[in-house]
Parts: C-alpha cells; sequence; structure tokens
C-alpha cells in the first residue's frame, strides 16, 4: 500500500490519528490527482463537520462534484473503497512516519519550485528561493497551542519541582546569586572597565568549569588563542604568567597531565578577527565542532560581545549603536537557545563608569539594549582600596535567576599573576553594604505594618479557608 493511501485509511479510520495530523497535511502533498481530489473531499467535510468522513459519505461527496473527467472519478471512487486498516499500527510510530513523509514531501515541493523560479518559470524574485527552503525544512507536527491551566496542572507542578542543570562557578557567592549556577538557554554578562579584569573573570571561570568536567568553549576576538591559553595555564597550574614563561618543558608536560588526569572535560578556544564574526558564524562552528571533534560545549564564553558582528545588520550600514549592540545581544541569546547552552560575554562601561565607585546598568556603554536582554547581569568594580586587599567587588545589576535585593554586592579574591578570582574569608564581607529591599518603611517613614490597620476582606489566613 502506498503512504498516502495508509494516511487516507487513517485519517478515516482513526480519529485520535486524524486529529494529530489533519492540521498539518496539505493538498500539494499528494501527488496524484486523485489523491488530491480525495483529500480536498476529507478537508471540506472536515471544516464544515468539524468531524471524519466515513466512506460512504466521501463517495456521495465525490459523486456530486461536477467538472470531474471521467478517469479521474473512477480512479478516487476505486481508492476510497480500497480504505481499509488491516492492521493496527502504533499511533506514535504512524504520526512520526506522517511526519517525516510531509517533511520529506515539503522539501522536495520547494526544490521544485526554487528550480522553476531559476528558470523563469514563476513570476518571483530569486531573493524569494531561501524563504522557501527555510519554510520547508521547518515543517513539523507542532501540536502543542498553549497551557491549560487546570489540565495541565501535573506537568505545571513537575516543573517547580524540578532541578534544573546549571553549571556552576567556582566562587561560592556567585553560585548564591544564581541558585546553583548558570541555566542554559541564557546570554549572562560582566561589565566592567577597561583594565578591571573582564577576561580574567572569563578565564578563570572557564578554568573552574573545566576542572568540574564540562566541555568549554571559548570564542575570543580580542585576544589571540594562545594568550587565553596561557591565561588559564596560569590559572589551573596555580603559577604566575612569568613563572610559566620560564617553566622547562618536562615541568610543563607533567603539570598538563596532573591537571587532565583530574578532568574529563575539554576546552576548545577559538580566534576570530575583531568584529568579524558573529552568531552565524558562531553556529557554523558548533555545527563543525560537534562534526569533527565529537565535541559539545556545556557552556560558551564569547570575549566579548561588543566586538562581534551582527548577522542581521550589515557592516558599516547607517545603524546607531543602540540599535546594533541590542541585535547582537539577541542574535547570542538566541544561539544559547538554539544550542541549549549558557553564554558569558562582557561589555565595557562608559567613561563615567570607569571612575564610578558604583556602577550601575545606566553605565553600559554603547546601547542599552544590552541589559534589556541579558537575563544574568553583574559590574566587576576595582579601586585603589581593593587592589591593595587583592579583592573585587561585584555587584549585581541584573538577575532573572533569583532577587537581586539579596547580595547585592559582594567581594572576591583576586590573583593577577595567575589570573585567577577565588572566595574570600566571609569576614571579608563584613563591611560591604548589602542593599536590601526598604520593607520597613515607606516613602514617608511609615513602617509597612501600620500602613494600613483596616483589615481587607482579602486577607486570607488559611488558604483552606478560603477554598
Amino acid at each position: 500500500m502506498q503512504f498516502e493511501k495508509l494516511v487516507f485509511a487513517n485519517i478515516i479510520h482513526r480519529e485520535d490519528y486524524a486529529r494529530k495530523v489533519i492540521p498539518f497535511l496539505k493538498e500539494d502533498y499528494f501527488s496524484d490527482n486523485s489523491d488530491r481530489l480525495l483529500f480536498s473531499l476529507i478537508d471540506e467535510y472536515v471544516q464544515k463537520y468539524n468531524n471524519f468522513p466515513s466512506q460512504e459519505a466521501l463517495t456521495i461527496d465525490l459523486g456530486s462534484k461536477t467538472g470531474i473527467v471521467q478517469k479521474l472519478y473512477e480512479e478516487t471512487s476505486n481508492t476510497i473503497e480500497s480504505l481499509k486498516v488491516e492492521e493496527v499500527s502504533e499511533l506514535e510510530w504512524l504520526v512520526d512516519s506522517t511526519e517525516k513523509w510531509c517533511q520529506e514531501k515539503a522539501i522536495y515541493n520547494a526544490i521544485m519550485k526554487s528550480i522553476q523560479i531559476l528558470d523563469n518559470k514563476e513570476k518571483m524574485s530569486k531573493g524569494a528561493i531561501p524563504q522557501i527552503l527555510s519554510d520547508a525544512l521547518a515543517v513539523s507536527f507542532d501540536t502543542h497551542i498553549g497551557h491549560n491551566f487546570f489540565d495541565d496542572s501535573q506537568s505545571r507542578y513537575d516543573f517547580y519541582h524540578r532541578k534544573e542543570e546549571r553549571i556552576e562557578f567556582n566562587i561560592e557567592y556567585l553560585n548564591r546569586i544564581t541558585k546553583g549556577g548558570l541555566p542554559k538557554k541564557t546570554l549572562n554578562i560582566l561589565l566592567a572597565g577597561t583594565g578591571v579584569g573582564k577576561s580574567l573573570a572569563m578565564c578563570s571561570f572557564a578554568a573552574g568549569n573545566l576542572l568540574a568536567g564540562k566541555n568549554v568553549l571559548y570564542i575570543t576576538m580580542e585576544m589571540a588563542e594562545e594568550r587565553i591559553a596561557e591565561r588559564i595555564d596560569a590559572n589551573l597550574m596555580n603559577v604566575t604568567m612569568g613563572d610559566l614563561a620560564e617553566m622547562t618543558k618536562e615541568s610543563y608536560d607533567k603539570r598538563l597531565e596532573k591537571i587532565s588526569r583530574k578532568t574529563n572535560g575539554k576546552l576548545i578556544i577559538k580566534e576570530y578577527p575583531t568584529s568579524s564574526a558573529g552568531s552565524a558564524n558562531f553556529r557554523h562552528l558548533l555545527n563543525e565542532l560537534k562534526i569533527k571533534k565529537n565535541f559539545i560545549p556545556d557552556i560558551i564564553y564569547i570575549d566579548y560581545l561588543n566586538i562581534c558582528a551582527s548577522s542581521r545588520i550589515k557592516y558599516g550600514s547607517n545603524i546607531n549603536s543602540y540599535t546594533l549592540i541590542k541585535s547582537i545581544a539577541e542574535e547570542l541569546r538566541g544561539l544559547a537557545v538554539e544550542f541549549n547552552v549558557p553564554i558569558l560575554s562582557a561589555t565595557q562601561t562608559t567613561r563615567s563608569g570607569f571612575t564610578s565607585s558604583d556602577i550601575g546598568l545606566e553605565d553600559t556603554s554603547e546601547s542599552f539594549g544590552l541589559p534589556a536582554t541579558a537575563d544574568f547581569m553583574i559590574a566587576l568594580i576595582s579601586s585603589e582600596e581593593l587592589e591593595s586587599l587583592n579583592q573585587i567587588m561585584i555587584k549585581q545589576l541584573k538577575n532573572r535567576y533569583s532577587d537581586p535585593a539579596r547580595y547585592r554586592r559582594f567581594v572576591v579574591g583576586i590573583d593577577k599573576s595567575r589570573m585567577k578570582l577565588y572566595d574570600v574569608e566571609e569576614s571579608a564581607q563584613d563591611d560591604i553594604v548589602d542593599d536590601r529591599p526598604l520593607m520597613d518603611k515607606t516613602q514617608f517613614g511609615q513602617r509597612d505594618d501600620d500602613r494600613n490597620k483596616k483589615k481587607s476582606k482579602f486577607d486570607i489566613k488559611n488558604f483552606d479557608d478560603f477554598v
């Protein structure tokens, strides 16, 4: 039996199958004229009665059709009579097979239409070809049309209690404010002035991820691959950059082997020229790494966002920096969603932010569209006093994972010679003013619990009393 006949037979005799596939079937998926006519009869019936026709109903509707040549009528009538389900197939297999068949037909039709456009047989521009092929490749049986609040309560409850996989930091306070690390499908940003330590922080985090057994992809457009690798070497081997340059080959190999035994993670560092690569290039790199090296990253570092290129906006076009940087941020976040990884990148402060001891979102250089797009954003703040203590302050600017008012500011240790951030003693946080919500006072100085002595009728002490 041709697959088309299998589709028709199950539509007629199996409503559970029919309701899953009929919204996605199209007349041009059927190559024979008789099959196209039969599908149009079924589709008309479904649209009119919101139900599926029997063989008898199809035969009657076929007989009432006018303008059909005798041969086409006979072929269609014979097909209707042959529609029997001899063996009941597994529903999931049947739906999956139908989806695959629809995808193949859609791609075939798109290729044939593209050829006709190239041969000037279709009154469409050649620029329409990419979209035609893209639409064909996007064909799928997506049956999800929304979350039913009551019917889907079990899946919602499971979601609430499901432990989300996160990529942990090697800094305890960063894990606290992110509830255990960076979730997948997110864009995370470090904000700091020039020379404060953006690349140092990313190299330190990448080294921690590698030791934790994660696969790390580090994309650099600011420094050479070897310079990034040198910083991570110094971090992992716990030696200064100067000592690393003077280390013998034997000693270097021995230390590197010792590190490799501690982890099963991999680190790939890829360099691109400044402002020459964007999300399209990174997508191609990820696909190549998967095919050629069987490498799938758990986290991606991009050093840094402002010197990436946009895949949507051409270089040199008359566009402002707000739109350009926002476009790059949106594309990188889309890449994180597409490949199911967290992306960590960085951006510069403005001139005023460089000298500020209390950086805010308004100090983001070039585009406020970046913090609007990012899921998580922290500032790295340095001062002469902090430098003398070998510390750097971290301030939360935006946090979709937790309450940003909790641990608003904290300090971590920094060792610039070894390219390392590390936890400091808890007592080091004592002098840090930790911003918290003003829950105890209103703007007029009253306490919240004294604002309204009269109880509202919506006050509920016991939820069971409400229901």
